[in-house]
């Protein structure tokens, strides 16, 4: 982990797991770039009090990963900010529908949970990737619903991409356990049906991050070998890493 110059959390009253992705060390022991790309939960629901600490970020593009009915239910970030709103839904499998039976290993569930989202999701990803590769669209906020899974994966593909190490892209994750807590509260008083019989959806254990990127590459060699496969170039990588990492 490293020595913060910035803040990595970012304290809105009304998101609970918005924060910087910057600061990692990454390939040649550079690091990564803070103010740059930021993850967070669903931010329809930033508003008045915190209009004016979201606008002094200077975001220029939000790539929103949830689904149509999820954007249609809940909403999106709101026009007034200006910025280049993308909705590159990530195709998955309902997690609803899959069992997580009684001594499930949980960590299991969810590493493979993140490989059907690199399977399935290969186009939202792809959009996503160069996006985030491209200078003119920084600052990107990257987000989904909690701002863990389809977000996390995403931002774990990127800061793979940069260099980062694997241990410092797990516990990037895992930080997103301790603002569940407030989100989780938020989420039984507005949506319960969300939550409850869902709670094994609400942890980020680092493991399940760890497992996720080793299956990734045993099934395609590097996370570089996965991303060409998709589609991202090798110029796109280039600048992926050219504006991201400091000199």
């Amino acid at each position: 982990m490293v020595a913060e110059s910035y803040s990595r959390n970012l304290g809105f009253s009304s998101t609970y797991n918005f924060r910087d992705v910057g600061g990692y060390t990454g390939a040649d022991g550079r690091r990564v770039r803070w103010r740059r790309l930021f993850r967070a939960d669903s931010l329809h629901r930033i508003g008045d009090a915190d209009a004016a600490a979201f606008t002094a970020l200077g975001i220029r593009t939000v790539i929103d990963l949830r689904r149509p009915f999820e954007v249609e239910k809940f909403g999106r970030v709101h026009e007034r900010y200006g910025t280049d709103y993308r909705n590159l839904a990530l195709k998955h499998v309902d997690w609803e529908e899959v069992e997580h039976a009684e001594g499930t290993v949980h960590e299991r569930w969810l590493a493979d949970r993140y490989l059907n989202f690199a399977e399935d999701g290969r186009e939202a990803i792809l959009d996503s990737l160069r996006l985030i590769a491209d200078p003119a669209a920084a600052p990107v906020v990257v987000h989904c619903m909690a701002g863990k899974d389809r977000t996390g994966t995403i931002c774990a593909l990127t800061l793979s991409l940069l260099g980062v190490t694997d241990a410092d892209i797990a516990a990037d994750y895992a930080l997103t356990t301790e603002a569940m807590a407030p989100l989780t509260e938020y989420l039984l008083k507005t949506d319960p049906a969300a939550v409850l019989g869902n709670e094994h959806m609400f942890d980020s254990p680092p493991a399940a991050m760890l497992l996720f990127l080793d299956d990734l590459r045993a099934l395609h060699g590097t996370v570089e070998d996965y991303v060409r496969e998709i589609g991202l170039t090798d110029p796109e990588i280039t600048s992926l890493r050219a504006h991201l990492l400091e000199d």
